[in-house]
């Protein structure tokens, strides 16, 4: 599950990720810049546990940095994964509504939907991005990568040009499926550029830190839920700022991470403001093939 996102041009510029992450709540990063890439395993390891589903998030403000802009924020998150035989689809549509210290209300909105190879080599994606009704960004393209040997992004929007990824870059649900297979193995750490199509600038370099395996509730609110877990944190940092040395992170995004790839909550750290998302509905979904 992925859930990257820029929050259109609203006065706060931030962007938006689910999927990966470490304790829910961790502040900042004590890692420092973001380590070298580490290279990763096919990501058809694993992929046969995800589990296609749609899931409903309702987003509150859990608290507003005192000397930020932010006075409020809510919002909704719809998110839905489908096995579409020899990929993974994925639609994401967020509504946020921000009200700053000035009491003036910005309204976003953005429509995110991709699909990655089983194999973890190529991702077509497309994101629409809205301010107060209006359409202010689309990025649309897609990625080829050679193994761990990184590879190119070629977008179609905001215009036609080709970026090159580093090494070790992985896509978003084979990052997902690689956190969970290291959580259950006891690992606490991943470190590698990921690419999920939200900018146009290319991968984002991500520190992924996890907790400790949980196994399954005795009693579950979805059955879906019925699973081991793990919670995780995420931190991204862009390229150009860690090269130059900078330690602080963009964005970060906390989250319970369930064995089947479903997750039930969140804490989305956007430095101004954190969000903590909630499930409020959960639905598995049919098979496409």
């Amino acid at each position: 599950m992925r859930l990257r996102d820029v929050l259109g041009s609203t006065a706060v510029a931030a962007t938006l990720v689910l999927g990966l992450a470490a304790p829910a709540g961790a502040q900042g990063n004590s890692q420092g810049n973001a380590p070298a890439p580490q290279a990763t395993p096919p990501a058809a390891e694993g992929a046969a546990a995800m589990a296609p589903h749609r899931a409903a998030y309702r987003l509150t403000l859990d608290r507003a940095r005192p000397d930020g802009q932010v006075s409020s924020a809510s919002g909704a998150m719809l998110f839905e994964v489908r096995d579409a035989c020899d990929g993974w689809t994925t639609r994401q549509r967020l509504s946020l509504r921000i009200l700053d210290r000035a009491g003036d209300t910005v309204e976003t909105s953005s429509d995110y939907s991709t699909w990655e190879s089983k194999d973890g080599q190529r991702l077509r994606f497309t994101l629409t991005q809205s301010a107060q009704g209006a359409v202010t960004q689309r990025i649309s393209g897609e990625a080829t990568l050679n193994g761990d040997k990184g590879g190119t992004a070629t977008y179609e929007q905001p215009e036609a040009q080709q970026v090159t990824l580093p090494p070790g870059t992985i896509l978003p649900m084979a990052h997902t499926i690689r956190t969970l297979a290291m959580a259950r193995a006891g690992e606490k750490m991943l470190v590698t550029p990921l690419f999920d199509g939200t900018s146009a600038d290319g991968a984002q370099d991500s520190t992924t830190l996890l907790q400790n395996w949980t196994p399954a509730p005795g009693q579950a609110r979805f059955p879906l839920l019925a699973q081991p877990s793990a919670r995780m944190r995420i931190a991204f940092f862009d390229r150009g700022a860690a090269a130059a040395g900078a330690g602080t992170p963009e964005y970060e995004v906390g989250l319970r991470y369930f064995a089947n790839g479903v997750a039930d909550e969140m804490k989305m750290d956007f430095g101004d403001f954190t969000l903590d998302g909630k499930v409020e509905e959960l639905a598995p979904l049919p098979h496409d093939c």
